[in-house]
């Protein structure tokens, strides 16, 4: 595996290994649907926890489950579901997300996608979750197919 994660951590910058090769990220994708139903939404009150933030201009930009949502009375947008690739992909990877994005434009489905630091999340429509989970593995085993060398383990 080559490229790197970095965190900081009391000052320091530490490195987690992460792989930038586009064919091994790509046939090592694993995705896992999630059950739950999620939501984007502009206020995050107490009692609410989010799966990810991020702070815009405008303010919080938060996703949370449609079942908190609901219980705060928060209006949701994008009901979506969640679905993490299990691969430990670099934050520097070129073209992994790209590669995923047409796959999922070619099938007509939209997609928001969050980077953590282990691992990739996107978030689809949740009426086309299972044909987001199709498209993704249409694209995976395509490249298994042109590189036999990969392991598919």
């Amino acid at each position: 595996m080559t490229g790197s994660r970095g965190s900081r951590h009391r000052g320091t910058i530490t490195r987690m290994p992460g792989d930038t090769d586009l064919d091994r990220l790509l046939t090592g994708m694993e995705p896992l649907l999630h059950p739950r139903r999620y939501v984007w939404v502009g206020d995050l009150p107490d009692g609410v926890e989010a799966l990810a933030t991020i702070r815009e201009d405008e303010g919080l930009s938060a996703i949370v489950t449609a079942d908190d949502a609901d219980a705060h009375g928060l209006a949701g947008a994008f009901p979506c579901a969640g679905i993490t690739l299990r691969v430990h992909s670099a934050l520097e990877a070129v073209g992994f997300l790209a590669a995923i994005a047409r796959a999922l434009t070619d099938a007509g489905i939209s997609t928001n996608a969050v980077a953590g630091f282990h691992h990739d999340h996107l978030f689809v429509p949740w009426e086309r979750r299972h044909d987001a989970m199709a498209a993704l593995q249409r694209v995976s085993g395509a490249v298994k197919t042109r590189r036999p060398d990969v392991d598919d383990a």
